[in-house]
This record gives structure tokens, sequence and C-alpha cells, in this order.
């Protein structure tokens, strides 16, 4: 069994050496076949230098460095285009994926699950504001979206091959990893954890609102229900102004006094205008990602690999 790590890395040179002093001797309990490949945005730190030293004592580690910051989530789809391992994991290397689940998830593997998912109990280390917006952002995504992602699940997880395969063949350069398994779909299994805290060093998302732009990719890539919406407000809303006309026509009839100014069309305006301001954006979410698709730009594009054979 060839078991493949994948490892985003962006400024983690203080997490690198605990994060192998600690999965090394986990893997070698499981196999002597597997591979921890390393996938580097350029750093301006020495997490490439960090890498390579380790990469020295052990050809097992390997790296993959781009030619300008992609950022993680085309990261992690690179390592797992240049992984070939029968099982692929992708985790993080600050700890916060506790190597120690790796057996569990092996075992689960085995028993024909093609998607192990460790799911956090416990978020050790963060705001009760990034809690509550990701506990938010997961209920609205499965509310709306096509696929249904489980909560409380970040990119952690082990896939089967033939998982790997598919994810890596869709076109999507939005890079929403959790969503994407979620397409491929397959038997998946859920393992409970409590996420500790960062080994070392400052996360690089916002530390309050995570990584909101994730969170947009995961509402605006897996469904059209924020259009829908918008189109349902603009019909409840055209409702209650013809609603509001006959009341005040109503009135006038009866001969109530109108103030002049009447502060009611001051706030219509403004609340109209409002709505047409959000549902101008929600239509630019979309097109945005329309635009990006169709320019059918690479994913990524690798400036040095280590340990690959060419």
């Amino acid at each position: 069994m060839l078991l493949s790590i994948v490892v985003p890395v962006y400024r983690e040179e203080k997490n690198i050496g605990e994060f192998l002093r600690r999965l090394r001797p986990i893997l070698s309990g499981l196999t002597e076949d597997y591979e921890i490949i390393f996938a580097l945005d350029p750093s301006p730190d020495r997490t490439e230098e960090v890498v390579l030293e380790h990469r020295a004592q052990d050809a097992r580690i390997k790296l993959i460095r781009f030619s300008r910051r992609f950022g993680q989530p085309m990261s992690t789809l690179a390592g797992m285009q240049y992984s070939t391992g029968d099982a692929v994991v992708v985790m993080d290397v600050d700890l916060q994926d506790p190597p120690e689940l790796l057996g569990e998830m092996i075992a689960k593997w085995r028993e024909g699950y093609d998607v192990v998912l460790p799911q956090r109990r416990q978020r050790t280390g963060e705001p009760w504001i990034k809690r509550l917006i990701a506990e938010t952002g997961y209920r609205i995504i499965n509310k709306i979206a096509d696929v249904k992602i489980p909560p409380n699940t970040g990119d952690f997880r082990l896939m089967s091959r033939r998982v790997v395969n598919e994810v890596v063949q869709l076109k999507e350069t939005h890079g929403f990893l959790r969503g994407m398994v979620a397409v491929v779909g397959f038997r998946q299994v859920l393992i409970p954890f409590d996420r500790p805290a960062r080994f070392a060093g400052q996360t690089n998302y916002n530390r309050f609102l995570g990584s909101l732009r994730i969170g947009f990719n995961g509402i605006f890539c897996f469904s059209t229900y924020a259009l829908t919406l918008s189109t349902q407000l603009g019909f409840a809303l055209a409702f209650g102004s013809i609603l509001i006309a006959l009341i005040y026509l109503v009135m006038k009839l009866a001969g109530f006094p109108f103030p002049v100014g009447n502060p009611t069309i001051v706030i219509l305006i403004l609340f109209m205008g409002g709505v047409q301001l959000i549902s101008v954006g929600i239509l630019g979410e979309y097109i945005g990602r329309i635009y990006e698709e169709v320019r059918v730009r690479p994913r990524f594009i690798v400036d040095r690999a280590e340990g690959f054979k060419q």
C-alpha cells in the first residue's frame, strides 16, 4: 500500500520539524511505502529550505514549489495531482490536524470507505466569532447547496485513489475541496475528534473571519439559490409596493391627511435601493466566477518539483 500525505504550506517554517517528528513514526507503523508531499506557495521565510533539509535525510519527503502564490486550495489540488498513493490524506502542517488519527482513518479506508472525514467536536484556540461564522456558513451551505457537506469538516481527509482521480479531473478553478469531494460522491464516513490549537506561528487566514472567500465559493459555486432568493425578494417587494399603494388609496378616499414629504417614500426608496444593490452584488459573485472559469487559466504553475519522476 502506497500512502500519500499532501501538505499545503506557506510561512510554516516553525511547524515543519515538529510535524514530521510526530507524523513519520505513525506512518512507519502503518506502512513503509509512503510519500509526504509539501505543496509550497513561495514563502518569505525559510519554509522551502526547511523542507529540503528534511528531504536530504528522507527521499520520501517531496516538494512542489509554485511560480507564485496560488493559495491553499490550489496547492492542495496540485499535491493531489502529483500524488501516486492508493490512499491520499490531505492535512495541515500546523498540527491542528492530528497525525494520530491516521491509523483510524486507514482502518476505515480498509473497511471499504472511499472518503474518511475527521469531524471537529471542539475548535481549541479559535475565537467565538470565528466558530459562529463557521457554524453559520455550514448551515447555509447545506441548506441551499446541491450537495451535502458534513458540518465542522475541513480539508483534512483521506481519499481513495479513485476519488482523487475524479476530483483532479474536475474543471472548477475555485478549489473548494469539500464541495468537490461531495460532488464526486462514493462511500463516506465521519470520525469525530477534538481539534487542538496551532503548534506554532499564526494562521494565514483572518483570525476572526477565517477565509470568507472559501466560504463564498461553497455558497455560490454549488448552488444557484442566491439568485432564486434575489428573484423571490424582488417579487415580494413588488407585491408589497402594490399593497402599500392600495392602502394609501383607501386612506386617501377615506379622507386621511398626508404630511408633505411623506417619510414612507424615503424609507421605501432606500430599502428598494439596498435590495437592488444586494441583487447586483449576488449577480456579480456568479458572473465573477463564470469569468474565472471561462478564462481556462491553469489552476497552478509548478516552478520546482523535488522527488518526482520526470
